[in-house]
């Protein structure tokens, strides 16, 4: 789940504009970036621009709406640089997006939700949830979270209590560094901001390097934004391409985004069955 590298910061104005065939240090690590979000499997080896590598980019830039060239023209490269959610887009090589139309009062929409492999989530007997805050937790983080559970609470069934760190809680959260041992290590300042595990595991880990904020703050990441999207995953949801839904996996600093939108709300039902 590790980020765009920052030899890509460095090399963007040389690999703009890359397309099939070229050779050009810089390649690789989009390969890199490409391969942790389920895009690319067991390729990233060299810095050659091969059909694979065309291949990938196509279906990336189908997901997040952007024309569906193959090669690193300026749009593609300057969203893979936003920071954003560790969870892969594709898990072991197919995504579960579900694209259908469904009738809102504003007008029909196209919901994009998805779930993970097998669909994962919480048993009926357990959508009364514990969580806890383990040690080293900022404090200003632990209201910004707590208002993330509500939001959630407040459009399913679920209901979420804070417990002590030292039972036996649902849920935990936690600021991380680098390689923390869970097989998904962080990347410093920039790239992945957070990541959470599908039901019923039920990690979630800020990336401590960030800048966390609570509110809008240019080149600072909403503590609240983030914990809303990352709880979602808690619950079963994996990534949306629907732009303003809490699930879509890239956040631009400064951006406050806490409410569910119906794309959100739409697939939470739909995985719990809720009417």
């Amino acid at each position: 789940m590790e980020g765009l590298t920052l030899n890509l910061n460095v090399e963007v104005r040389v690999v703009k504009g890359c397309r099939k065939g070229d050779n050009v240090q810089g390649i690789l690590d989009v390969k890199k970036h490409l391969e942790k979000f389920g895009y690319l499997s067991g390729h990233s080896q060299n810095d050659d621009f091969d059909d694979q590598l065309e291949s990938a980019i196509k279906t990336y830039q189908i997901n997040y709406n952007l024309e569906a060239t193959g090669r690193l023209d300026a749009k593609t490269v300057s969203n893979m640089m936003i920071p954003r959610c560790g969870v892969p887009d594709i898990i072991n090589g197919t995504t579960s997006m579900i694209s259908r139309k469904i009738q809102h009062h504003e007008g029909l929409t196209v919901s994009q939700y998805a779930f993970f492999p097998g669909n994962p989530k919480w048993p009926s007997s357990k959508y009364r949830l514990t969580y806890a805050f383990l040690q080293g937790t900022p404090n200003q983080a632990k209201d910004p979270v707590k208002r993330a559970f509500q939001t959630w609470a407040n459009n399913t069934q679920f209901t979420f209590s804070q417990v002590e760190e030292y039972g036996t809680p649902d849920l935990t959260i936690s600021f991380q560094r680098r390689d923390h041992g869970d097989g998904y290590p962080f990347d410093g300042r920039g790239g992945i901001t957070a990541h959470a595990f599908s039901p019923t595991d039920g990690r979630f880990h800020y990336d401590a390097d960030e800048m966390w904020v609570v509110g809008s703050v240019n080149g600072g990441m909403d503590l609240q934004s983030v914990a809303v999207h990352e709880i979602g995953h808690l619950l079963g949801l994996n990534h949306s391409f629907v732009e303003d839904a809490i699930m879509y996996p890239y956040l631009n600093t400064a951006t406050v985004k806490r409410n569910l939108k119906p794309d959100d709300i739409q697939g939470i039902k739909n995985l719990y069955n809720i009417k």
